[in-house]
């Protein structure tokens, strides 16, 4: 049996709006393996991007526990959630999230260096990590010079850098066209298999369904039977 790289058990989410309080997220559990694919699908409000950001350790669940390689995270712990998004989790976004002032390189070297690596290993491995997602004849591209194909691709060769056991996406084809998005989900399909990284789609996209080893829909803050 595959190492589950991601758990959430019983996680409820709670917004308070004025006096109400909304729960968009009801009791929900998932786990992830390493190197499976999931796409989480559902409509607007469905509380898909509530999971994922509470996946991510960006949103704090109301109740409930997230665990990373079977480790229960210490959700009241600031600077260890902060640690541990940093090392475990990668994320890609919509709108890719580049600087635009720094290269492709720079953009990747950036988010290692954050992750504590030091600028000359920061280097090496955004080298590596873009040439892994082919860009390595875009390196010292500014981001207004690159497609939105080799932008996209910028942000998973980020997203991929200091090994995450878990890539997170948010909609990550919304914004290319059928042919560029079909080769970026080809992409994220391999690496996830070739590197066992756990990887989460939430996608309105029916051609995502292609590389997913499980769709799940959620509707309601709960997953569908």
């Amino acid at each position: 049996m595959s190492e589950k790289v991601l758990a959430v058990d019983k996680v409820v989410k709670v917004f308070e709006e004025g006096s109400q309080k909304v729960e968009v997220l009801k009791g929900v559990s998932l786990d992830v393996a390493a190197g499976e694919v999931i796409t989480l699908e559902g409509p607007s409000g469905s509380g898909k991007t509530t999971l994922l950001s509470i996946m991510g350790l960006i949103l704090t669940p109301t109740s409930g526990r997230v665990a990373i390689s079977g480790n229960v995270v210490p959700l009241g712990d600031a600077r260890k959630l902060r640690d541990v998004r940093r090392r475990d989790i990668g994320f890609v976004f919509q709108q890719y999230n580049l600087f635009p002032a720094l290269t492709a390189l720079e953009n990747v070297q950036y988010a290692l260096t954050v992750k504590g690596e030091t600028k000359a290993a920061a280097r090496k491995e955004a080298e590596t990590v873009l040439r892994h997602v082919g860009l390595e004849s875009r390196l010292h591209f500014l981001p207004r010079d690159l497609s939105g194909g080799q932008k996209q691709r910028v942000a998973i060769a980020r997203a991929l850098a200091g090994s995450p056991r878990v890539i997170l996406a948010d909609e990550p084809t919304a914004n290319l066209d059928s042919v560029v998005g079909g080769q970026v989900l080809d992409l994220f399909r391999e690496l996830a298999k070739r590197e066992s990284r756990g990887l989460v789609v939430v996608t309105h996209d029916p051609k995502v369904r292609a590389i997913a080893d499980r769709v799940i829909t959620i509707s309601d803050g709960q997953l569908a039977a």
